[in-house]
């Protein structure tokens, strides 16, 4: 009787290890340092978190179904490291707030590609599992004078999602995903707002490079009340990284539109090369605008540039050292408007140091 419990804890014991073992506790944590002031503005001294990646923790696991199929999920939440509070989060009209905010996925993988379902980031927003946005060596990091999407048009994050990914051909995959509502989808079709995605990304030798179409309809109204999303609202975003050895080079190219909203081109140039046991990065960003809400005889056309600068040093293989500097400067509407005066994106600089640890 004794042997036969003792074997009976034994194999217990072993299928909680193997089920602990498809599961996996990560995180990042950032924290630093940011001196920063935008144009008309006082300067700041901030302890930041997530200045160059998003401070989070997360679980992700994995079953083998076996015949090559596999289910998985992740999940992930941000937080503010020089707070302890949620970070990247979102809210429903009745004031609740997401729990697994940066990520939230499921997903079944085969011959077939994968299928995923749940929150996480848009093809072109450079954040999450999902994302193919390629060409900008700076990412979404250093946010407003460093990130790229703080210049081009992007969709963040989104809610009631599906996407999929197709096996690879040549090199090359296909991705499409589809929200049916990018907050909250608890009305009728007609009246969710929707984002539909569709997006291709290669890897050839020492080229890597995507190019991706988006769009989201004016149905129903958004919880976020901007004016960008009570319009349809269209983008195609085109970039690409080449690895010399020596130096690796990218570029990215933006066009999005929305009728009686606005119009505009973006462009990034950026480049990374090892130096001194770290790696350096140099980049700029241009974009061309016309706000087309704007009334007759008013100023209706914006202009902007930014120069980036940022040093990496490992001190580990999980935990690095960073320092970054930033500048951008607007004209024409981005130069008068009272907004554009005390907004970093438009006319500022920032200066900040931190350390990354992963776990």
């Amino acid at each position: 009787m004794k042997k036969t419990l003792i074997a009976a804890a034994v194999m217990a014991t072993s299928g909680i290890a193997f089920a602990a073992s498809n599961v996996t506790l990560y995180g990042v944590m950032d924290g630093g340092v940011l001196v920063s002031k935008a144009k008309k503005a006082d300067p700041t001294v901030q302890a930041k978190s997530g200045f160059n990646s998003g401070s989070r923790w997360g679980l992700k696991g994995v079953e083998e179904l076996g015949n090559g199929y596999t289910v998985g999920f992740q999940l992930e939440q941000g937080f503010n490291l020089d707070d302890g509070m949620t970070a990247n989060g979102w809210s429903t009209e009745d004031g609740e707030e997401g729990t697994f905010n940066r990520e939230s996925r499921l997903y079944v993988a085969g011959s077939f590609g994968s299928l995923s379902f749940g929150r996480f980031g848009s093809l072109a927003s450079g954040a999450g599992s999902q994302t193919i946005l390629t060409g900008w060596q700076f990412g979404t990091s250093y946010e407003e004078t460093g990130s790229w999407t703080k210049y081009a048009k992007g969709n963040g994050r989104i809610n009631n999602a599906i996407s999929y990914v197709s096996p690879s051909f040549a090199g090359m995959t296909v991705h499409v995903m589809y929200s049916n509502g990018t907050q909250e989808d608890d009305s009728k079709w007609s009246e969710n707002h929707h984002y539909y995605g569709l997006g291709v990304k290669g890897a050839y030798g020492a080229f890597t490079g995507s190019m991706i179409f988006e769009a989201t309809d004016a149905k129903g109204e958004d919880v976020v009340k901007a004016k960008d999303y009570e319009h349809d609202a269209y983008s195609i975003t085109a970039g690409g990284n080449y690895n010399f050895g020596v130096a690796t080079l990218s570029g990215i190219y933006q066009y999005a539109w929305s009728d009686d909203v606005y119009k505009q081109h973006a462009f990034g140039i950026s480049g990374a090369i090892p130096a001194f046991g770290g790696t350096a990065k140099l980049g700029g960003k241009m974009i061309f605008g016309k706000d087309e809400s704007k009334a007759a005889g008013e100023e209706d056309k914006y202009r902007g540039w930014s120069l980036n600068a940022a040093y990496q040093y490992p001190l580990s293989k999980r935990t690095f050292a960073y320092g970054y500097a930033g500048y951008t400067h607007g004209s024409k509407l981005w130069k008068t408007s009272k907004e554009a005066d005390a907004n970093l994106v438009h006319n500022g600089y920032a200066v900040g140091l931190g350390l990354v640890h992963n776990f």
